[in-house]
């Protein structure tokens, strides 16, 4: 039986490794909140006494996985199997960041630099293939950086505190090397407007004060899942759509 000419084996495999990586993800999740060191020789000793699984979090990785093959599905070669491989390294991650920023208000440097690495190895995979889809992710990482980091100091000067944690300027700059220039400014148009309609809904709500920091790291997660699901031309339809209040041709 074949889904999307996958046969639906590979759907069942990979719903296991997403299970499994659900359970990896959970104990970054766990060392994060903590600041402790995730690899460790007492790693798997750590795991046994005292880790609990979260199963959530790991069906939420198995559908996000099967998710990614329906949609990528599996090409002939390893770099046109880059999309995939990519995106498949990078939904924990985001995970990660989502929860870690909404317990702790924080997305940790580890973090970050990891998706850096992670991010030149596709920069150089991709290079491989066709140099200006390498050149175009190099260019992502700057946009993605350069527009918070700019934020960043807008906001100190109006109001004299900061605006966005450098935590989220270093995740946008990290997955610009993942999406390249165009989706990186996407995934920032997306995460202001679900930003602004979030924030607006929890202080009329109550749910948070008005003096109350509001993480923004999940909003950035959140933009970024919608980008790997969503074509491009849709996306920029629908936000040229609201952002000229339907006046778009």
């Amino acid at each position: 039986m074949y889904i999307q000419d996958v046969h639906i084996a590979y759907y069942v495999a990979i719903a296991i490794v997403g299970l499994f990586v659900g359970i990896f993800t959970n104990w970054c999740i766990k060392r994060m909140c903590e600041d402790k060191t995730i690899l460790s020789t007492e790693m798997f000793t750590s795991l046994k006494k005292e880790f609990k699984p979260n199963y959530i979090i790991m069906l939420i990785l198995a559908v996000i996985y099967v998710s990614l093959l329906y949609v990528y599905g599996i090409k002939e070669t390893i770099i046109a199997n880059l999309d995939l491989l990519k995106y498949l390294i990078l939904a924990p991650a985001l995970i990660i960041a989502f929860v870690v920023d909404y317990k702790k208000q924080i997305i940790p440097n580890r973090l970050n630099l990891t998706l850096f690495e992670i991010g030149m190895i596709f920069v150089f995979l991709y290079g491989l293939s066709k140099i200006a889809i390498s050149i175009n992710m190099i260019l992502g990482m700057f946009a993605g950086a350069g527009i918070f980091i700019l934020i960043t100091l807008i906001g100190g000067i109006v109001y004299g505190k900061e605006a966005m944690g450098f935590g989220d300027v270093k995740l946008m700059g990290a997955l610009g090397l993942f999406f390249g220039l165009s989706n990186i400014i996407v995934i920032t148009l997306i995460a202001f407007l679900i930003g602004a309609i979030l924030s607006i809904f929890l202080l009329v709500t109550r749910i948070r004060k008005s003096d109350e920091y509001i993480p923004f790291g999940p909003f950035i997660v959140i933009a970024t899942f919608i980008s790997m699901y969503v074509p491009f031309e849709t996306i920029k339809y629908v936000l040229m759509e609201i952002f000229t209040l339907g006046m778009y041709k």
